[in-house]
C-alpha cells in the first residue's frame, strides 16, 4: 500500500504543473486537426506560388506555369461574370444523378451480398472484374449507346462510384458483430429487422467510408467524361482552356 501511495503521489506532483496548461491544451486538442490541415494547405500554396521565383525554369516553362493567385484571380473572374454557372450545373447535374444512382444499388446490393453466400458467391466474379477495369475502357461504348450528353457521363460516374460503395458495404455488412446478431435473433428478429437494427448501423463506418471514395471517384468520372465526349461542362471549359494555352 506504502508504495502505491507514493506512485500516486508521485503522479499527482508530475501531473500539477500540466494541470495550469489544461484549458490550452484542451483548446488545442479541439482545434488541432483544423489548424494541421488548414496549415499545411497553406504551406503548399505558399510553396507553389514561390516555385517560380526560386526555381530556375526555362522562359517558357515560366510562362505556363500558372500559381495560385492566376488561378484564383481567373476563378473570381469566371464567377463575376457567370461565365462559370453554365459548366458548373451542367457538370452538378451529372455528378448528382450519377452519385444518386450509384447509392441507390451500391448500398442495398453491397447489404444483400453480404447477408447471403449463395448472392456472394454469384456476383463476386464480375463484382472483382468490373472493379477492376479502368472506367475509362467504358466510355467509346457509352458514348454510342447515350450520345454526348447527359447520360454518357452520369454512366461513367455511376460505375466510378458504385463499386467503392458497393465493396466498403460488403465488407461493413461481413463484419457486423455476430452476438449481437445473435441476440437479435434470439428475440424473433427476421432478416429485415436484423439488418436494420444491428448490421446496417454496425456497417456505417464503412460505408462513409465508400461515399468518401465514390464522391471523389464521381469527380473524377465527370470530369474525365467532359474531356472526351461532351458538348459542355467544366471539362469541356478545361480542354477549350488548355487548347488556347491559358
Amino acid at each position: 500500500m506504502a508504495q502505491i501511495e507514493a506512485v500516486n503521489d508521485m503522479a499527482i506532483a508530475m501531473a500539477g504543473p500540466a494541470d495550469a496548461a489544461t484549458p490550452a491544451r484542451r483548446l488545442w486538442r479541439r482545434i488541432e486537426p483544423t489548424a494541421l490541415g488548414a496549415g499545411s494547405i497553406v504551406l503548399l500554396l505558399a510553396v507553389w506560388q514561390l516555385v517560380p521565383d526560386f526555381v530556375p525554369m526555362k522562359a517558357g516553362t515560366k510562362l505556363f506555369f500558372a500559381v495560385p493567385s492566376e488561378i484564383a484571380g481567373t476563378l473570381w473572374q469566371m464567377f463575376a461574370t457567370g461565365s462559370i454557372w453554365a459548366p458548373l450545373g451542367v457538370s452538378a447535374g451529372a455528378f448528382g444523378v450519377g452519385l444518386a444512382l450509384a447509392i441507390v444499388v451500391g448500398l442495398p446490393l453491397g447489404v444483400m451480398l453480404g447477408r447471403s453466400n449463395t448472392l456472394n458467391a454469384m456476383f463476386d466474379p464480375f463484382i472483382t472484374a468490373f472493379n477492376a477495369t479502368p472506367r475509362l475502357v467504358f466510355l467509346p461504348l457509352l458514348m454510342l449507346w447515350f450520345g454526348l450528353g447527359l447520360w454518357s457521363k452520369v454512366a461513367i460516374v455511376f460505375l466510378g462510384a458504385v463499386f467503392p460503395l458497393l465493396i466498403n458495404t460488403y465488407e461493413g455488412v461481413r463484419n457486423a458483430d455476430r452476438l449481437l446478431v445473435n441476440v437479435v435473433r434470439s428475440f424473433g428478429a427476421g432478416e429485415w429487422d436484423t439488418a436494420r437494427l444491428v448490421v446496417v448501423p454496425n456497417a456505417l463506418p464503412f460505408i462513409v467510408v465508400g461515399l468518401r471514395l465514390a464522391i471523389g471517384r464521381a469527380v473524377l468520372g465527370v470530369v474525365v467524361a467532359e474531356f472526351f465526349g461532351a458538348q459542355d461542362g467544366l471539362g469541356v471549359v478545361m480542354v477549350r482552356a488548355a487548347s488556347e494555352f491559358k
